[in-house]
């Protein structure tokens, strides 16, 4: 990996060839140098870090922030070995967006270093010395070993998309016949009875898919595969470690969970999950996300600071107006979803997993907690669940709700937005159950 003394090689094919901004074709050459960089302004409508020919463009936005570095590090390294200020003038608005020529996207993970006021009383939690994840990250580092805790921070890579669809199609069964089947996809093959070449991950899974047909399963709904840290919580009980084992509590939005996967992935993560949506396609079976848009792993003031909180803390939480967080979620913070930088993120992210993981459906996690007011009072026509309903990629996608959330408030039977979602019903059985669902869980108003 080569400074401003030379570029590295790299593979043409690794790039993309051209690009053309909405304001017209972009002319990628050097124009400035930064923390040793050749640098110039990136596509700013290009958020997260995208590799580009010869080099990778890095886009970030915030409200409060005054400035950004982006950090450099040895892949599974510790300390940056470099730090890349964006110049000045390569902010936009509240965007900062910088390409960064002679990096090879196999050699260095990356975070963010953002600087701006501390005001805990008025949501602002600026700390230049906090080492933050890339929000839009599509891989989180460190995450691969099941129970090994990582070191008090996240990074990122860049995902190269090359993944072969080969003949796949989406099976687009209606919701009426659906035949869902949730699961656990460490829990669904880690006991030895499962019988598979590797427990516990996806392709442990793959290997079961015969098995879920000859029950006559048609879709799979697996719970949590966002990033998550199994260890952040942990806790001891009669001598026993005690980890969280669910995934309810995100860390990333766009990165789906690496120790499910059986092999390391670098720069290739989610290759093992597309993999077995496609493998379920090919047998016409659908996969749905247990999705949790309500709140994140960073948890309340006594929690930690890896990624939201130092970006824009009083942009993507719910807080009173002393600056503490509303807790509707149970989960120490409650995401500020009809906030319009949030509505994007959440919708950017459903189109990430429906276009990138051809993923055929979502149900929510305390949905009502998607309607709720930036106050946090019950909104009557919640954007963002309009613009999920109405959105075009979207459309085919089914949308399901846990209507209801931890502050107390039951919607069944009210959350049909738009005529587009169903709920999952809490009045029969537990939810999620095979034998709920047949009456009336999914789909408003089936029999």
């Amino acid at each position: 990996m080569n400074k401003t003394n030379g570029f590295s090689d790299m593979k043409e094919s690794d790039y993309i060839n051209t690009w053309t901004t909405s304001t017209g074709e972009l002319r990628l050459v050097p124009l400035d140098q930064s923390g040793g960089f050749y640098v110039r302004p990136g596509i700013y409508e290009l958020k997260g870090a995208h590799a580009i020919r010869g080099g990778v463009n890095f886009t970030v936005h915030s409200a409060g922030a005054e400035s950004v570095t982006l950090l450099l590090f040895h892949r599974e390294g510790d300390i940056p070995y470099a730090q890349i200020p964006f110049p000045d003038q390569y902010r936009i608005g509240q965007v900062w967006s910088m390409i960064v020529f002679g990096l090879d996207i196999k050699e260095f993970e990356y975070a963010y270093s953002v600087s701006g006021p501390w005001a805990p009383e008025k949501g602002l939690l600026f700390d230049s010395s906090k080492i933050l994840l890339d929000i839009y990250a599509r891989a989180v580092t460190g995450q691969s070993v099941w129970g090994v805790k990582n070191k008090g921070f996240y990074k990122a890579r860049v995902v190269r998309s090359s993944f072969d669809w080969e003949n796949e199609h989406f099976p687009k069964i209606r919701m009426e016949d659906l035949v869902i089947y949730e699961l656990h996809v460490r829990g669904f093959t880690q006991h030895p009875s499962s019988g598979v070449s590797a427990p516990g991950t996806f392709l442990g899974l793959r290997e079961k898919i015969p098995y879920l047909k000859s029950l006559g399963v048609n879709a799979v709904e697996l719970m949590p595969v966002f990033e998550f840290d199994e260890s952040a919580d942990e806790r001891t009980y009669k001598g026993e470690r005690l980890l969280n084992y669910w995934g309810y509590n995100p860390v990333c939005f766009f990165a789906p969970n690496t120790s499910y996967a059986s092999t390391l992935e670098f720069n290739d993560e989610g290759t093992e999950l597309k993999t077995l949506i496609r493998e379920l396609h090919k047998n016409n079976m659908e996969c749905i996300l247990d999705v949790v848009y309500n709140h994140t792993a960073e948890g309340d003031e006594n929690g930690s600071m890896f990624s939201f909180k130092g970006f824009d803390n009083n942009i993507y939480y719910l807080l009173t107006p002393e600056g503490k967080y509303y807790n509707f979620s149970g989960c120490g913070n409650t995401l500020n979803c009809n906030h319009p930088v949030v509505q994007d993120l959440i919708l950017d992210s459903l189109r990430y997993w429906t276009t990138a993981y051809h993923v055929d459906g979502f149900r929510f996690d305390l949905a009502s907690i998607l309607g709720r007011n930036e106050d946090g009072t019950p909104m009557a026509n919640p954007p963002l669940l309009e613009r999920l309903a109405c959105d075009p990629i979207l459309s085919d996608v089914k949308l399901i709700a846990e209507a209801w959330d931890a502050g107390g408030l039951y919607q069944i039977g009210g959350f049909n937005y738009r005529g587009r979602w169903a709920e999952w019903n809490g009045q029969h059985g537990s939810p999620g159950l095979v034998t709920s669902m047949i009456r009336k869980s999914v789909g408003c108003g089936l029999p």
